[in-house]
């Protein structure tokens, strides 16, 4: 239909297969008052060129939307004759932002962002969010000391996972995950198993996939609190009980200039300010005194992330190659990571230059983020991608490969050469000051 005989605004959502997914299911889906005719796909590789699929879509889209790249973006506003453009993906600078609304603006459509109020979805469980103000602050370490402390209070718990639907979405519309052989028959890529796995280990059921209101009342069957763990720096989709956010004072104030990272530590009731312990005293300051300035109400909690390793002595004098986690690296916009750490704090001889090394989507990956430089990008979005990187690992001049990366990554990938995992946990101290806050729901 043509705009002049269509009264029904014609919406065009910007997403990277997860916020935007939701935002329609909640918000767009069955509003008559619209009509959403694409998503667009960014960030992250290979997700557009499929459909989201009309038995999600309901029956008023009985072909499906179609998921096209986001490059496509002015083309798609004249062809469709758009009028709204919805932001819905995260881990954007607020320059960033503003600049798609400008090519939005120009080409004649409106720019739009939903609030919460349109696109939490209350439960009838207690739900504990942990979010965050840049990706790789911390959540998945503070996700799993909430987890310890409630199950030390004797609550059942389902973690809730943001959604990383990067395959056939329509087997993955709501995923439990309470078993490592689960992550084989849901075909998990490296991405998913790096959030998941750590869960199962301690016993936790996982939730994730598509739908997020069937997640929910799924979920609340068997568990007596919720726990949202939140992905990259984005909101969460329940509404919270307790919004604890966690910020990185590696990056002192990206917790004021990213969307919607900001809105996150507006939101909080606690704000961990985490790897203090890591980083210099006046950066710490810094997010502190950014958090006070933007929400004087929040409990603000310093927080020590140390690495550990099983096998230290094993890396003094070794050219060691450094793998860290891949999201971090690459729109969280870090250098290095817990690997990187430490290779230099147990005195290896040599961090390794990756780059040399890189075949195929790996090589692109530090072609479209230079700033990664020292340390190699985990990304694993499918098997193509997965084999990619075990041959980089393989044909990388060192003597050890020291993983940052929150699994295992030997027991997936036939590594020729010693590997070691680098772990980490939230410090003692901050997570009795975490229990601190949690108690008092369940007074």
């Amino acid at each position: 239909m043509s705009a002049s005989s269509d009264k029904r605004v014609r919406v065009l959502i910007l997403g990277a297969a997860g916020r935007d997914f939701h935002d329609f299911n909640v918000f767009w889906r069955n509003d008559p008052r619209y009509e959403v005719v694409a998503f667009t796909a960014a960030q992250i590789p290979d997700i557009h060129g499929r459909v989201y699929p009309p038995e999600l879509c309901g029956p008023r889209y009985p072909n499906g939307i179609p998921i096209e790249p986001e490059e496509k973006l002015v083309e798609l506003i004249n062809r469709h004759e758009v009028d709204q453009v919805v932001m819905a993906y995260s881990d954007l600078s607020h320059e960033a932002v503003m600049h798609k609304a400008s090519i939005v603006t120009a080409a004649g459509a409106d720019f739009r962002i939903l609030g919460h109020r349109n696109t939490m979805l209350p439960s009838t469980k207690p739900v504990i969010a942990v979010c965050a103000v840049r990706t790789g602050c911390g959540k998945s370490q503070t996700s799993r000391a909430v987890s310890s402390i409630l199950k030390s209070m004797g609550k059942r718990v389902a973690a809730v996972r943001h959604p990383m639907p990067y395959g056939n979405l329509m087997e993955q519309i709501c995923q439990r995950f309470a078993h490592l052989d689960d992550l084989d028959l849901h075909k998990c890529t490296i991405e998913e198993r790096e959030e998941y796995e750590p869960h199962i280990r301690d016993g936790n059921v996982v939730f994730a996939g598509v739908d997020y209101e069937k997640i929910l009342r799924t979920a609340e069957k068997e568990a007596d609190v919720i726990l949202w763990d939140g992905g990259n720096n984005d909101l969460s989709f329940y509404r919270p009980s307790l919004y604890i956010v966690v910020a990185d004072p590696h990056r002192p104030g990206h917790e004021v200039k990213y969307h919607p990272g900001e809105t996150n530590a507006r939101m909080a009731d606690v704000v961990i300010i985490n790897k203090v312990g890591t980083a210099k005293p006046e950066d710490v300051d810094t997010v502190e005194n950014n958090i006070k300035r933007i929400n004087p109400k929040a409990r603000i909690i310093r927080a020590e992330s140390p690495v550990s390793v099983e096998d230290s002595a094993a890396i003094q004098g070794k050219r060691v190659l450094v793998v860290e986690d891949g999201p971090t690296l690459t729109h969280g916009e870090m250098e290095y990571g817990a690997a990187h750490i430490a290779a230099t704090k147990y005195k290896a001889a040599a961090i390794i230059d990756p780059r040399p090394f890189a075949i195929g989507t790996i090589r692109e990956t530090f072609e479209r983020y230079p700033h990664v430089k020292e340390v190699l990008p985990a990304m694993g979005y499918g098997t193509k991608q997965m084999t990619e990187l075990q041959d980089t690992i393989n044909a990388a001049d060192c003597d050890l490969v020291l993983i940052g990366t929150p699994i295992d990554l030997g027991r997936l990938l036939k590594l020729n050469k010693p590997a070691l995992r680098v772990t980490y946990e939230l410090g003692a101290a901050a997570k009795a000051q975490l229990k601190a806050q949690i108690e008092p729901l369940f007074r």
